[in-house]
C-alpha cells in the first residue's frame, strides 16, 4: 500500500498544470474537439487500468478533467502523481 504525502511532498512533486482539492489532484486539459477529448480520455483509461489505479474522469465538450486520489489511503500518495505524470506525458504527446 502507498504511504500519505505530505503537503511539502505533494507541492514539491506535483506538475504546476495539477491543482489540490482537499485530498485529490485535479486537472483540466482542453482540446479542440469532443472526440478529441474522448480519445484522451480512452488512453487515460488505458494508462489506469495497466497501473490498476483508476482515476474519476469527466468529459465535456473540448475539456476532461482527471482527478486522482489514493482511496485505501484516503490520501495523496505517490501513486497518484506518477500516474498525473503520466497523464501530462499523454497530453504532451
Amino acid at each position: 500500500m502507498s504511504e500519505r504525502l505530505s503537503d511539502a511532498e505533494i507541492d514539491a512533486k506535483l506538475s504546476d498544470d495539477w491543482t489540490r482539492d482537499g485530498d485529490e489532484i485535479v486537472r483540466t486539459y482542453e482540446f479542440d474537439s469532443y472526440l478529441a477529448g474522448v480519445g484522451f480520455a480512452s488512453g487515460v483509461g488505458g494508462i489506469a487500468q495497466e497501473a490498476y489505479h483508476h482515476p474519476e474522469i469527466t468529459i465535456s465538450w473540448q475539456a476532461v478533467e482527471v482527478r486522482f486520489t489514493t482511496h485505501d489511503v484516503g490520501a495523496i500518495t505517490q501513486r497518484d502523481i506518477d500516474l498525473a505524470a503520466r497523464c501530462d506525458s499523454l497530453f504532451d504527446s
